[in-house]
Formats: C-alpha cells, structure tokens, sequence
C-alpha cells in the first residue's frame, strides 16, 4: 500500500483589525473538508510574530521532511513519501480574490509584530537570494483553479506578499523546502467570501498543486529514466 502523501497547511493568529484572521479559519475549514483518502493533511495556527516563524517554520519541515536530495527549483525529480508540501494561508485585507503569491522577499520587513518585535536586519535569512520562487507554477495553478465549474471564488496572482509576516513566512519555507512551498492570501470573511467559501477554495487549489507536482516529478522521473537507458545501453555497446 503507498504511502499518504504529507501537506501541511498553516493560517495566522489574530493581528491588528483583523480580530478573526480569515486565514486560520479557511483552514480550519479546509481541514474539516478534508483532502482525499490519499492525502494525510496536517494544519497549524502561526502566531504573527517574527521570531516565533523563525523556531516553528523549521520545525514543521525537519519534523516532516523526508530523506531525499535537495530539490532544485523548476526541477522537482524525486518521487518521495512523505511531505509534498507546505502551503502558508495569511489573509491582506486589500485582497478581494483568493491571491496565490508566486515568491517571498528576504529583505524589507520593518512593521512590528504582535510582540513590538521587528528584525533588526529587517531581512528573513542574512545573505539569502533577494527573492525565491515557488517550484510551483502560480499561473497555471490559477487557470486550472479558475477553469473548474461551480467553485464560486475568483482566484488571482501576485508577485508581492506584503514584507510582513505573510511574506516573511513565505520567504523562509521556500527557504528551507528547497522551493515546495506555497502561500496564499485570502480576503478578510465576508469580503466577500464566507469562510466555507474559502475552505473549499483551498481544497481546490491544494488539490491542483498537488496535481502540478504529481505531473512534474512524472515528467522527470521520465526523464531520468531515460538518461539511465541512454547511459547503460553506451556502456554496453
């Protein structure tokens, strides 16, 4: 029997005038939907506090990373049980979609936290790229999001995640899973979506990215295959 397939889904603490953070609650939502049979969906709640991301977000991936080489990004290859992904929830209170952010910015984060707390180096990771890309392909992940019948949200891109916590989190699970990892922003409840409407708005896209991997890692597995053909069959001619 295979192995589940691992995802792990995080939503925000209260912040601010946000006093119920839409993004927890679609996940909660989300996790009561559930993912499928195959699909062992784990969620938890971040506090909106630099320092606290900073111990939590590497504790969820060396609690649930599997053993296997480090994936490069645009280039997921390794079939591997396990954690498939870690998708951030945080909710902007300029979004009127669901908004799938395509990368985190390491540098920029100057607002304070729940704590009075700001990094000062005002950056996620000393000496880390600028900005890092999801492996996953936003845009595609939208169209296929967008093109299904009877969901009821719009769903949208964006290459800014805020440089507060959202796209300090974001920045640091890119980070550290080696690009699987994924943030999504959604409105506060009630504009204009209901927190039902923005859990099964989650379970499509989380749905889809899945989908994404699964066909990518595929193609490279497929790939690989064929160099290893390639590489026996001129070492035996």
């Amino acid at each position: 029997m295979a192995s589940k397939k691992k995802v792990i889904v995080t939503g925000f603490e209260p912040f601010g005038e946000h006093k119920i953070n839409s993004s927890w609650t679609a996940v909660q939502e989300l996790e009561r939907l559930g993912l499928g049979d195959g699909v062992d969906l784990q969620v938890c709640e971040v506090p909106v506090e630099y320092q606290a991301v900073q111990s939590l977000v590497p504790s969820l991936w060396k609690q649930h990373q599997p053993q296997v080489p480090a994936l490069h990004l645009h280039c997921i290859y390794v079939q591997c049980p396990g954690l498939q992904l870690v998708v951030h929830v945080g909710v902007s209170g300029l979004a009127t979609t669901v908004t799938l952010e395509q990368c985190g910015h390491n540098q920029g984060y100057k607002r304070v936290d729940n704590c009075s707390f700001c990094p000062a180096s005002q950056r996620c990771v000393e000496h880390g790229p600028d900005c890092l890309d999801s492996a996953l392909d936003m845009h595609e992940v939208c169209k296929r999001v967008n093109g299904a019948a009877g969901l009821g949200v719009a769903v949208s891109v964006s290459k800014d995640a805020g440089r507060y916590l959202c796209d300090y989190t974001y920045y640091t699970s890119l980070f550290l899973g080696k690009g699987r990892a994924a943030f999504v922003h959604v409105p506060p409840l009630g504009k204009p979506y209901s927190s039902q409407d923005l859990g099964r708005a989650l379970r499509a896209i989380v749905l889809e990215m899945l989908e994404l991997l699964r066909h990518t890692e595929e193609e490279e597995e497929e790939k690989h295959n064929h160099c290893d053909h390639c590489h026996h069959h001129n070492h035996s001619s």
